[in-house]
């Protein structure tokens, strides 16, 4: 379904008759790919994918170690009926250095009060080992609420990286010391309460400390495991504004912070999923690009000084969405990051579509929306990354899908249809909602593996490529496990097994990956941009500590060549310096470090 071809549809108006619903669960049973034919999906013939596409993907989890399975949270008998739709979030993956030798980790998180996260610590031979709990790190859903993810960087400028935890609760921070982590409770000046998803790390104000943006969901004012009243849900479907409130935290120095949200002007209180930082009008300044459930996105630019600019009339507010991540990449290769956002499509009841945005800020002050096809239409989407898959030069996309997968038999779509027409008090009391019981809701898709061919046409290569899981993708992450200079994809998903994919590139296709070291305090060189030249074309990276849903890639970039040779780069660090490299050798990681 093409975007050019389809008007968006609100709640209302894509409600269906139940005398349509026996036909509509027929076609929801045929969608779903059986099991033989998925077995036979996963036995891909790699030579030949690479033959054809370039690249192909191994499912190597439990080869490596990682045998992690989130376990979903459970909130206040009070909201029992519709408990797997708050549930349905918790599952997050972060590609960290807990242990500062070089090699990528991976910190998964449980949302389960009691159950315990995973801080997957690579080792020698490239397995990973289980080391949260020796770390300090494992048991963190407790008291304070459970854990929907973790962000990393060096926060107190001392060279490894700390962590921020997030949770349907109260956030805390730790900080690293020399690979174990102290939990800095109060004394660090995060609010008390947050009940969010999403968070990132970057500097506002540009003096070298990382500051933080917490993205609030629930309002704050709920204990969603100790509630006094069900009305804790959204009051519409389309423009609600009752969410928790976002948080713009100062860094003080010496891991304290003072919450300047109402000075900076970002105090928004949409229901924010996903927040990003990129300078997205190549001013210099990092911008925050916000995904909102229950309504539009959210550009805000820095204006310098801690002062941000709510950005209105720029294509954003063209129609609302159920927002559920921010991806920022470079994907037409002209030099400025564009952004992809997922939202809900659901053929018969709900069709919202993707976000494809090319960045025309600087021609026509807009972030022009070019989604179209399978790119617009992936499902229930969550999770989503640019990763140059192929090493062809061209950002591709992965895109997580699936909300609940329960029963195969009975299906919530129609009840969902019921509360969907619903706005203030009705919408938000959760006693008004039919209950979901174990019925599935946009359960079993599959994932999507979008093939950029150029000039924003994307193909699904997902199972001829070897990425064939059906999960309830949350939140994944790209890194180059083996340092043999491809990107691998870390998964987790909601209730699930996370999964692993090793990717195998045609080796005739070249690559180059830079590693950056800041100046302190920001050593980790959050918000560096990256410019590399080849064959005449170009393409911009950023260092960032927080992408996609519920998730962090690593902070090495990492470019495909194809058959180019690289002819310049140019760093732009936090600071402000330029930096570049004549001529630099491909097939290699560079480690630059300012000022050297």
């Amino acid at each position: 379904m093409r975007r050019t071809t389809v008007a968006r549809l609100s709640m209302a108006a894509v409600l269906v008759l139940a005398s349509v619903w026996a036909a509509l669960q027929d076609a929801r049973h045929a969608s779903l790919a059986p099991t033989a034919e998925r077995a036979a999906a996963a036995r891909l013939d790699c030579d030949a994918a690479k033959r054809r596409h370039g690249f192909c993907l191994r499912e190597r989890s439990g080869a490596l170690g990682l045998d992690f399975v989130h376990a979903k949270a459970t909130y206040d008998p009070m909201v029992k009926r519709i408990e797997p739709h708050i549930a349905g979030v918790g599952a997050s993956v972060a590609v960290c250095d807990a242990n500062g030798d070089g090699l990528d980790d991976l910190y998964f998180t449980s949302s389960a009060i009691d159950s315990s996260n995973a801080l997957h610590i690579q080792q020698a031979d490239g397995s990973f080992r289980d080391e949260a709990r020796e770390r300090g790190l494992a048991s963190l859903s407790d008291a304070r609420g459970p854990c929907m993810g973790s962000w990393w960087a060096d926060a107190d400028g001392d060279g490894d990286q700390d962590v921020l935890v997030m949770r349907h609760g109260a956030p805390s921070l730790h900080r690293n010391d020399a690979g174990r982590f102290v939990d800095l409770g109060a004394e660090a000046g995060l609010p008390a309460r947050v009940n969010g998803n999403g968070a990132c790390w970057f500097d506002a104000d540009g003096d070298g400390l990382l500051d933080l943006y917490l993205a609030g969901y629930f309002r704050a004012e709920h204990d969603l495991q100790r509630l006094d009243t069900t009305r804790i849900m959204q009051d519409s479907f389309e423009f609600a504004n009752n969410g928790g409130g976002n948080h713009l935290l100062r860094n003080l120095g010496g891991m304290r912070f003072e919450d300047v949200t109402a000075q900076a002007g970002v105090d928004s209180t949409r229901w924010t999923l996903a927040v990003a930082a990129a300078d997205m009008d190549g001013d210099g300044r990092q911008d925050l690009y916000l995904a909102n459930d229950y309504g539009p996105e959210e550009l805000f630019l820095n204006r310098g000084g801690m002062r941000f600019e709510r950005k209105k009339g720029i294509g954003l507010d063209e129609s609302s969405k159920s927002g559920m991540c921010v991806a920022v990449g470079d994907f037409l290769n002209d030099g400025t990051p564009g952004v992809y956002v997922t939202n809900i499509s659901k053929q018969g009841y709900l069709f919202q579509g993707n976000n494809l945005r090319a960045n025309r800020l600087a021609s026509s002050g807009r972030m022009q929306n070019i989604a179209e096809g399978m790119v617009c239409d992936c499902g229930w989407a969550w999770g989503a990354q640019f990763a140059d898959l192929d090493n062809d030069f061209d950002l591709d996309l992965v895109v997580l899908n699936g909300f609940i997968s329960a029963s195969k038999d009975r299906d919530y779509w129609f009840g969902m249809a019921k509360i969907g027409v619903a706005t203030g008090g009705i919408a938000e009391d959760a006693t008004f909602w039919p209950p979901i019981d174990d019925r599935s809701l946009s359960g079993y898709e599959i994932s999507r593996l979008l093939l950029n061919q150029g000039r924003a046409r994307f193909v699904d290569v997902a199972p001829e490529t070897g990425l064939v899981d059906d999960l309830d993708g949350r939140g994944v992450a790209v890194f180059d496990h083996g340092g043999d200079g491809d990107l691998d994809l870390a998964i987790a998903n909601n209730g699930q097994r996370a999964l692993f994919y090793e990717n195998e590139v045609d080796s005739g296709r070249a690559w180059i990956q830079f590693a950056l070291r800041g100046a302190a305090p920001n050593t980790s060189a959050i918000g560096a941009r990256v410019v590399v030249k080849a064959a005449g074309r170009q393409q911009v990276q950023t260092v960032m500590a927080g992408s996609g849903f519920a998730a962090q890639n690593s902070l090495v970039l990492h470019f495909g060549l194809g058959a180019a040779t690289p002819e310049e780069v140019e760093i732009r660090w936090p600071s402000g310096r330029v930096q570049r490299l004549e001529n630099p050798t491909s097939g290699r990681r560079h480690l630059v470090v300012e000022d050297a």
